[in-house]
């Protein structure tokens, strides 16, 4: 099942930047992630499998796209 990734997502990487940042924000989606490095600017393109293998921790979550599905399903007993 592929991660939920919102644009403005702030995730812990398991491995540091060579700034010695761990944090990063979600710049941009599709079938590359932007993501912008929050300790020196750096902005880097990661291939999803590579940020989903890469991806230790969500420190914030981005808002959800408006027109996006609810994350949450429905209980059995609702009709």
């Amino acid at each position: 099942m592929p991660l939920d990734i919102r644009l403005g997502d702030v995730v812990r990487l398991r491995k540091p930047h060579p700034c010695g940042g761990f944090e990063w924000t979600v710049v941009r989606l599709g079938a590359d992630i932007g993501m912008r490095c929050l300790g020196c600017g750096r902005r880097v393109l990661l291939p999803r499998r590579d940020f989903e293998r890469r991806v230790k921790a969500f420190v914030r979550r981005g808002e959800p796209a408006p027109n996006s599905p609810p994350t949450t399903t429905p209980r059995s007993d609702e009709p």
